[in-house]
């Protein structure tokens, strides 16, 4: 990072909204952060331990919820703090870096595991005698790999774009957590180059991702209407149907705040809310209540029949 930046603490003016919403905001706010996090370990206690759900899907889902927990936590507490306290918005400009550095890892990662995802139903859907080969254990953890390793290096090259110019003088971040674009309105330079190419960065992947999931989904739907019987039909659309609700939420908010041109602080701060807060709870909800295998595994850790049947 440029060593000539001489903000050493930024400010985040938090979600737009009246002060006497702060109580009821952080009261909400509290309640969605502390359902994700449990909502998202459950599903890793539940795969972990019940063995039926040892499969490339559930797999994947582990990682997505791991992921959903931590990216919650990277905005959500800074945010908390921001409501219940005036001084609770200050940032050092370090932690601001690692928190940019966080939220791009996680959520970039997050876009690439979508991607995984939808290919992995794709071919369970369309390759069913030899989908067990095709995504062997091996092949599984090469991919989740390929996410995290591709995130840290799509979220490395955007911290050093933003982060390498000099921030000399304003350092009121129009937002609830250190991202992009409001950050480099502080930049005492010329960041037309870094804009345009953030936006080409960050557009090649989400559209990317976007683009791959859907042809995913079509050629997944034609293989659906070729299943003969109604209840396969059912059941694969009920498979599908959860990770296109997550899908949607998720990328549809992005996309809007990256890809549109010009940015509109209060617009970004309150549509950002669906895919750092809302999302992150979406997953566990949808995997849950959706999802009877899911639904199994919780009834038998209830009545204790799991640990029973290792005995």
């Amino acid at each position: 990072m440029s060593n000539i930046s001489r903000v050493t603490t930024f400010f985040l003016s938090g979600i737009p909204h009246a002060a006497v919403l702060d109580t009821m905001l952080f009261g909400l706010f509290l309640v969605i952060y502390i359902l994700t996090v449990l909502g998202n370990l459950l599903i890793l206690v539940v795969i972990r331990v019940d063995s039926h759900l040892h499969t490339p899907m559930y797999y994947f889902l582990t990682n997505l919820s791991f992921i959903d927990m931590w990216f919650s936590t990277v905005t959500v507490p800074k945010m908390l703090m921001s409501l219940v306290s005036p001084e609770g918005g200050a940032i050092s400009f370090h932690s601001c870096v690692a928190q940019f550095y966080s939220f791009h890892f996680l959520g970039s990662t997050e876009c690439f595991l979508y991607t995984v995802m939808s290919y992995d139903r794709y071919l369970a859907i369309s390759y069913p005698l030899r989908y067990s080969s095709m995504m062997s254990r091996r092949i599984c953890a090469l991919l989740a790999a390929g996410t995290w390793l591709t995130g840290s290096l799509h979220s490395t090259i955007q911290t050093t774009l933003t982060f390498h110019l000099p921030y000399c003088g304003p350092n009121q971040i129009q937002h609830y957590f250190c991202d992009a674009p409001p950050i480099l309105k502080l930049a005492c330079a010329d960041t037309s180059a870094n804009e345009m190419v953030i936006f080409v960065n960050i557009g090649v992947v989400a559209s990317g991702c976007f683009l791959l999931i859907s042809l995913s989904y079509v050629s997944i739907v034609g293989s659906i209407l070729r299943i003969r019987t109604s209840e396969g039909r059912h059941r694969a659309f009920q498979t599908c149907a959860s990770h296109c609700i997550v899908v949607l939420c998720f990328f549809g908010p992005g996309l809007f705040i990256y890809l549109r041109p010009g940015s509109r602080d209060a617009v970004d701060g309150i549509v950002a809310v669906f895919y750092t807060v809302l999302t992150p709870l979406l997953n566990p909800v949808v995997y849950t209540l959706r999802n009877k295998e899911v639904k199994k595994a919780l009834l038998k850790i209830k009545c204790g029949s799991v640990f029973t049947q290792d005995k």
